[in-house]
Formats: C-alpha cells, sequence, structure tokens
C-alpha cells in the first residue's frame, strides 16, 4: 500500500470532460485525462482492502458487485501511485483483454463496491483503467504477441462484440487457429456499432482489431451464420464452435399506430449512424449497405427507455441537431442516495446523470428525462409518418400477491409532438437462425442453455458465452464469459487447460 493515509487526506476527482455545448458540435470521445500527478494521488485512495470487495465481480439482488472479470484493482492502483505505469499495465492485462473498452464504457460496479464507499466518494478506478491502457498504447508497450507453437486445433467464434473477441484472443494465445464470423462490415459488434463514437471512438476498436488479426486470429466479415454459411458446415469444418452472438432482439412497443414511420429501434438509429460516419464523412444520407441513415435534424424526438442505450440515443440525436428531445422512462425517479434496502456492496441504484442528459440539459436548459410515464399509441400524419404520441402518467402499486403493477393516473393523459421515436427498452434474447439450425437447448428466456463455469451447449463441441447465454448484461461479464468459454473449449479440446 503506498500510502496508508491517502484515502484521508485526499478527495475524489474523476477525469474532466470537455464542454458539453462544445462536444455535441462533433463526434470526437467527450472524455479527457486528469494529470500523471492527479492520477497518482487518486491512486493513493485506494485503501488496499485486506479483503477487498472492487473485485469480487459477483451477483447481489440481481445486480454486479464488484468487478467481473475480477482486476486485481488494489495493485495497479498502488502502482500507478509508485509511477510503476508498466507493471501496472501487466497488472491489468492479466484479467482484463480490452481495459481500453472497459475503461470508457463500463459502468463500474467495481466503484459502487468500494469499500471507501461506505463513508466517502470511491476510488476513480475506471479513470485509473483507461489512463493504464492509454499509456500503454502511447508508450509501444502493446504489442502484437503470436502463439509460438500451434496446436492443430481450429475453433469457430461466431459474433465479435467483447464476447467474441475475449473468446477468441483468448483462444488464439495457447495456439488454436480462431476464425470469427462476424454478419456485420465491420469487426467489434456492440462496440463498433452499438456504442457512439463520441463514448468508445471506433479507431481504438480497430486498434485491438489490428492487434489480434497480428496475433493470427482471422477475421470474417458480411457473413451471417445461419443465412450466408449453413451452422451445420461449422461443425464439419471446425473443431469447436463458440457463439457469442449477443441478445440482439429489441423488446417492442406493440400499440396503436407502431407502423407507422419515423419509429424505430434504438440500435438501427445508432448503427446506421456510426456506419454512415465512419463511411460517409462528407455528409450524404445513405451509408453504401442498403441501411438509410435516420437523421434527427430539425426534429421533435423522443426516446422510450432509460439505460444506457437510451442514454446514447440522446447523445446522437443532440448531434444531429434534433429541435427538441424528451425520453420517457417507466420506472420512479431513483433516490439521490442509496436506500436501506440497497446496502453497500450492492450496485448503487441511485440518480446519476449520464454524457447524454448532461449535454441536454446544457442544450435545453433541463434533463430530459420524464419518469413515470407510459405511451398509449402513436399518431400519425396524412403520410404515414408520427407526428404525435399519446402518453398517461402512472403509479407503481404492489397487489393481493405484493407484486408490483402499474396503474394509470385519471386525468394525466398528454400529446407529445414526435418526428422521430427511438426504442430503447432492451433485448429479449439472441436470435433464432444459427441456434435453430444446430438444435441448441434453450432456457426460459429463451437464451442458449449453458451452465456458467461450463459454458458448454445441449450439442458436443458448441459453447455460448456472453449476452445469447446469459441474457442482455454488462461488458465485463460479456468479457468474463469470453475468457471462460474459451478456457473450457480449451479444456474439452485438449484433455486441460492453462488459461485462467
Amino acid at each position: 500500500m503506498g500510502k496508508p493515509t491517502g484515502f484521508l487526506e485526499y478527495q475524489r476527482e474523476t477525469d474532466p470532460e470537455r464542454d458539453p455545448l462544445e462536444r455535441i458540435n462533433d463526434w470526437e470521445e467527450f472524455h479527457l485525462h486528469l494529470s500523471d500527478e492527479k492520477l497518482r494521488t487518486q491512486g493513493a485512495r485506494c485503501m488496499d482492502c485486506g479483503i477487498p470487495f472492487c473485485h469480487t465481480g459477483i451477483l447481489l439482488n440481481g445486480m454486479a458487485s464488484g468487478c467481473p472479470i475480477n482486476n486485481l484493482i488494489p495493485e495497479w492502483n498502488d502502482l500507478v501511485y509508485r509511477g510503476r505505469w508498466r507493471e501496472a499495465l501487466d497488472r491489468l492485462h492479466k484479467t482484463n483483454n480490452f481495459p481500453e473498452f472497459t475503461g470508457r464504457v463500463c459502468p463500474a460496479p467495481c466503484e459502487g463496491a468500494c469499500t471507501l464507499g461506505l463513508i466517502d466518494p470511491p476510488v476513480t478506478i475506471k479513470n485509473i483503467e483507461r489512463a493504464i491502457v492509454d499509456r500503454g498504447f502511447a508508450e509501444g508497450w502493446i504489442v502484437p504477441r503470436p502463439p509460438a507453437v500451434r496446436t492443430g486445433k481450429k475453433v469457430a467464434v461466431v459474433g465479435s462484440g467483447p464476447s467474441g473477441l475475449a473468446c477468441a484472443a483468448q483462444l488464439n494465445s495457447v495456439g488454436h487457429s480462431v476464425t470469427v464470423f462476424e454478419r456485420a462490415d465491420r469487426i467489434g459488434g456492440l462496440l463498433m456499432y452499438g456504442i457512439p463514437n463520441m463514448k468508445l471512438d471506433k479507431r481504438i476498436v480497430q486498434r485491438r482489431v489490428d492487434l489480434l488479426a497480428a496475433e493470427g486470429v482471422k477475421f470474417v466479415t458480411n457473413c451471417e451464420i445461419g443465412k450466408d454459411i449453413p451452422a451445420d458446415r461449422l461443425r464439419e469444418e471446425f473443431d469447436a464452435i463458440v457463439l457469442c452472438t449477443g441478445a440482439t432482439k429489441p423488446r417492442d412497443l406493440p400499440i396503436e399506430g407502431r407502423n407507422l414511420k419515423g419509429i424505430h429501434f434504438a440500435m438501427e438509429f445508432l448503427a446506421a449512424n456510426t456506419r454512415h460516419l465512419l463511411n460517409n464523412r462528407n455528409g450524404g444520407t445513405h451509408n453504401g449497405h442498403g441501411e438509410e441513415f435516420i437523421s434527427a435534424f430539425g426534429k421533435d424526438v423522443i426516446v422510450i427507455g432509460g439505460g444506457d442505450t437510451g442514454t446514447d440515443c440522446v447523445g446522437t440525436a443532440l448531434r444531429h441537431k434534433c429541435r427538441s428531445l424528451h425520453q420517457f422512462e417507466i420506472l420512479p425517479k431513483p433516490p439521490m442516495a442509496r436506500t436501506p434496502d440497497n446496502p453497500w456492496p450492492e450496485w448503487p441504484r441511485v440518480f446519476r446523470v449520464d454524457y447524454g442528459q448532461e449535454e441536454a440539459k446544457a442544450r435545453f436548459g433541463r434533463d430530459p428525462r420524464t419518469y413515470l410515464i407510459s405511451t398509449k399509441r402513436f399518431v400519425g400524419d396524412e403520410h404515414g409518418h408520427v407526428k404525435e404520441l399519446h402518453t398517461v402518467q402512472i403509479e407503481w402499486e404492489k397487489d393481493a400477491n405484493g407484486r408490483f403493477v402499474m396503474k394509470e393516473v385519471p386525468g394525466s393523459e398528454q400529446v407529445w409532438p414526435a418526428q422521430l421515436v427511438l426504442l430503447a427498452m432492451g433485448f429479449l434474447g439472441p436470435e433464432d437462425a444459427a441456434i435453430e439450425q444446430l438444435g441448441l437447448a434453450r432456457d426460459a428466456r429463451s437464451n442458449i442453455q449453458a451452465e456458467h463455469g461450463k459454458y458448454h451447449t445441449s450439442v458436443e463441441g458448441v459453447f455460448a458465452a456472453g449476452d445469447c447465454r446469459r441474457g442482455q448484461s454488462l461488458v465485463v461479464w460479456a468479457i468474463n464469459e469470453g475468457r471462460g468459454a474459451a478456457r473450457e473449449c480449451d479444456r474439452w479440446l485438449m484433455g486441460e487447460t492453462t488459461l485462467p
């Protein structure tokens, strides 16, 4: 422990961010770095607990507590405090294949479980993590490390999101020949097309993909398994298959007027926008891949649903120069501080202002969110395009069985103008084609049935990891499962494994 009294002497300080009214005029990342000296000070706040909770990675009350990939947080906090950045990077890479991603987009359950958070603001773990890996790239410490020996075994990884990439990286590191299949035109899955550029610059994603390719991972794009290639063919050509396809079926809102033009799933909007940025930086409204760019310019925009995806829609619509912006949440506004039924080290279910809401407040003078609201119907114009939403306020009450049920508030009906509606209400599970062709068993939520920690599906030699197995979740859980599936796949192929 570098400075035993650091947590008593120093206050929490997070990375600075670009001014909201400045950053909504471009697509560059909004977060900046603290100075080295300030990062050392923040590392000194780590208490180096005898029994740290920050890296436990368990589920408490249905949510992550601590880091699901078990990052050695106290160790690299101490190393940063001592200025030993190269060693801090080595510690970080022991558990995390992609800290440049998690240091930007993870909600940091580690900080929610930080022991210092019992009495003071927690250690700025996420900021230190990002600083370590960004320095590693800047200093040239992160270079391709292909395996010295190949095993002769071939593995197909389906899906190139964080789970698929982590799985591929681990399997390749022990000498297997790995081919990653991706149905989109670029590798990265959610990292490439689900998270906007201002939150995760796509050059950072591509940098890691290029590194994996240099280490020997083969990538195949524009190839949907189950459609472009029958899933059975993979069983014939590869020794093992790992499905990391994500949970990409969006939750719909089947109410009156749903078929009107101008109503889109959030991922349609976000993916088309990113592809447009990458392909047509000089303007235009079509991305060249048969998918129209969905513009919010000059429109009244309503985002239905909270969470990270809803926030990303808010931030993207602002950069399009929308006319007005509202975000609907059916749940009540969270409390400002932990409640007695949400004790440490559970994930703190408290009110937060994310980057998109901060930008909306700066642009329009108010937080865009309206809580306890339900959309009843969409109404269109004479051209079949949505023009307004009809809503009602709701309350949550317990029924006779103690379950919360939604109750409409009489007289609370309201009409909202809208020419663009974005549905960001989460996801229901993985898509069907490859699963059905392989004849895989599913669980009650339609996810691929495979036990956590083992990852073997009902079909011999076929594994599943990430959101397609556990349902929609955090990027750190995806990396956790991708690494775990690689370990079990390697064990199945070789009879033993050295993978963690």
